[in-house]
């Protein structure tokens, strides 16, 4: 059986964190990746809003984390031919991932960690990471990064050829 062939079309998509856009036309590796990193985005707490006491901080983190650890395993199969040059899926996830995901991750992290090596031992870790005080500004956090992450999601799939803008 043969394969039919993805047909380049030249995309323009907004990107996230003041990266400003992607003009390029995606060859059907880097709609490959840009679909799996989609998949995992889609599916995960960077896009679902939470509320505070909605969920929890650390599985929030951890999720976010799995992102990072997902985006370089696709782009490590993919290959380097997806990151040539700045117009790229590739460059484009590295971005995201340095620019957005790392910096909330490296504030909230240690803060939580922190938190957490004060617990009592006969409290529930349920219960006492829910009277953090710092919660509420991760939450607000946590939204501002959603809103960008959703642009991200948008630009996936419009590159997957999932969505057309």
């Amino acid at each position: 059986m043969i394969k039919d062939k993805v047909k380049a079309t030249k995309l323009t998509v907004g990107l996230p964190f003041n990266l400003g856009q992607l003009e390029f036309e995606p060859d059907e590796v880097e709609q490959q990746a840009a679909w799996e990193i989609y998949v995992e985005l889609a599916t995960r707490v960077t896009i679902t809003p939470l509320s505070q006491g909605e969920g929890r901080v650390r599985e929030a983190l951890e999720s976010l984390y799995k992102i990072v650890q997902i985006t370089r395993d696709v782009l490590r199969k993919a290959g380097p031919s997806v990151a040539k040059g700045s117009n790229s899926v590739g460059s484009v996830a590295i971005e995201v991932v340095v620019k957005g995901i790392r910096p909330f991750l490296t504030k909230w992290h240690p803060l939580l960690l922190k938190y957490e090596q004060d617990k009592p031992d006969d409290l529930d870790s349920i219960d006492y990471e829910r009277k953090w005080s710092e919660s509420e500004y991760f939450y607000g956090d946590l939204g501002d990064l959603q809103e960008q992450m959703n642009i991200y999601l948008n630009a996936l799939a419009i590159i997957a050829g999932v969505k057309t803008d």
